[in-house]
């Protein structure tokens, strides 16, 4: 077996079926407050990294500010969204239980 290292940028999603991975990645890196994705689920889970920055999550009915430091896990087909709040830029890891990206935009 070779494992080859491979240059992505800090924003550059990543699907695992390229790789030879299970799962995919999203690398995040916003700066703008109140930018992030719009309300969408997926037919997996989804794990969020938070290296630095806030952003407040929707998740179902709840909202919840996840900050540097913190992970948050979205159970599969529960419809989400966050946006960057004031004070930084947003820079996280989302973990995509899915060897490709499957996304329903729910608005």
């Amino acid at each position: 077996m070779t494992i080859q290292p491979i240059d992505v940028a800090r924003d550059e999603d990543i699907e695992g079926y390229l790789l030879g991975s299970p799962v995919s990645v999203m690398r995040e890196y916003i700066t703008t407050p109140g930018r992030g994705p719009r309300l969408h689920r997926h037919p997996y889970a989804e794990t969020f990294v938070i290296r630095r920055g806030r952003a407040l999550f929707t998740v179902g009915e709840e909202q919840v500010v996840g900050a540097g430091g913190q992970i948050l896990v979205v159970p599969a087909l529960v419809q989400h969204r966050f946006e960057v709040l004031d004070g930084g830029t947003y820079e996280a890891t989302h973990i995509h239980a899915n060897d490709r990206f499957v996304t329903e935009w729910l608005e």
